[in-house]
């Protein structure tokens, strides 16, 4: 899948710079064309591969690039009046090369919660294309201000975007690590997991190509109608060789007609898969009544079992519940067999609850605070009042 990548904000702009380095790697080429948008200067200065001209400064004119204070409100504002400089960056774009527009942004801080929805509205107002949303959640301990943002800016950008793909930093927090190599990590997770998800089906000349091909139209498909995705993944390792290795027995030597190793090799799959959408998704949900959702397995092909994929598919359609389960493999040249698994309009999500019941808590609270902060300056000014007289 060919995407047109924007970060909007510190964490998008670094999200969107790990995708390059991730294609670099992987040769995907999954970004067909990368941008950053931030209202802070050193942020668009700290990038490492976005290219200089792709690096949009925005409220120059409101903040002179010191950036907007997690302040979205203002975020938002910028974001509208420096739409045009946004679009020109946009406008070197081959959008007929295409398949869809990637919004990446932090929900947590000013420029990006606030900018990332203003401009989704803004993109499927004058594209055909798919327009999709990567939010990424605060985490619950980054104080009040921060949730209240991600509140807000998850509530618009959902409704702004043909759909909102959530990673949730609060699922991938460890303790003790610091602050930059927690991101780092975090940012690579993310980078991953939605790598090889659009990566599917992208074949270069040197590839095999797959038994069941997944492209872009089954992505799209999957996404289709709207709503809130989340993405699970599971991997284990192999050898590149044929002399065996961890998962030796994902194959089968058809001469040999062991339908033991076969019944292995469809079994070890099937695992890999609900590790997959059991295990730690990107945002933890529950998956029955997930309306539509794509499987990918991905590895050397030698190592990919077409009946574990679609005994995998089919054990997807019992769990959610859903008629519409895409599945397919992606052969490529790494050490590992991969299962992503894409659930696509998700509702029962208790982390979305609990973080608007955060959010309007914290709001009654800073109301709250400031209706008392205006009374004690009231009360303090008024002690002397009848003594002085005011300037003016």
């Amino acid at each position: 899948m060919k995407l047109a990548m924007i970060g909007f904000g510190q964490a998008g702009g670094k999200i969107v710079d790990r995708f390059l380095d991730y294609d670099d790697r992987t040769n995907s080429g999954i970004v067909r064309a990368a941008i950053a948008v931030n209202s802070a200067k050193a942020d668009l200065m700290g990038l490492e591969r976005i290219p200089q001209e792709n690096r949009v400064l925005i409220g120059q004119a409101r903040v002179k690039g010191h950036g907007v204070g997690a302040d979205n409100e203002l975020g938002a504002e910028v974001a509208e009046e420096d739409i045009d400089e946004v679009q020109n960056a946009i406008d070197s774009i081959p959008t007929h090369e295409v398949d869809a527009f990637l919004i990446v942004a932090g929900m947590g801080g000013g420029t990006g919660s606030g900018g990332a929805p203003v401009l989704a509205k803004h993109l499927k107002r004058i594209y055909t294309i798919p327009v999709y949303g990567l939010g990424v959640l605060p985490g619950t301990d980054e104080g009040g201000i921060y949730t209240l943002n991600a509140a807000r800016s998850f509530q618009t950008f959902v409704r702004e975007v043909d759909n909102l793909l959530v990673f949730d930093n609060d699922s991938w927090r460890q303790t003790g690590e610091s602050v930059e190599g927690g991101y780092d990590q975090i940012n690579e997770e993310i980078v991953r997991r939605f790598g090889i998800l659009f990566g599917a089906g992208e074949v270069t000349g040197s590839q095999d190509v797959a038994e069941s091909v997944v492209d872009s139209s089954e992505i799209i498909n999957t996404l289709s109608g709207g709503g809130v995705s989340t993405v699970g993944f599971a991997s284990e390792g192999v050898e590149l060789n044929t002399g065996g290795g961890l998962l030796s027995r994902f194959t089968t030597d058809d001469r040999s007609g062991d339908d033991l190793d076969a019944a292995n090799t469809t079994n070890r799959i099937t695992s890999l898969v609900r590790k997959a959408a059991l295990g730690r998704l990107t945002l933890p949900c529950e998956i029955e009544g997930t309306e539509r959702a794509l499987l990918v397995l991905a590895g050397p092909s030698e190592y990919l079992n077409r009946k574990g994929i679609e005994r995998g598919r089919k054990w997807l359609e019992e769990e959610t519940g859903s008629m519409e389960v895409r599945g397919g493999d992606y052969p490529r040249d790494e050490p590992e067999v991969a299962a992503a698994v894409l659930l696509s309009g998700v509702t029962n999500v208790p982390r979305i609850k609990r973080l608007q019941q955060v959010a309007i808590e914290a709001q009654d609270n800073i109301d709250d605070i400031q209706a008392e902060s205006q009374d004690n300056l009231e009360s303090l000014v008024e002690d002397d009042e009848d003594e002085l007289e005011p300037l003016f």
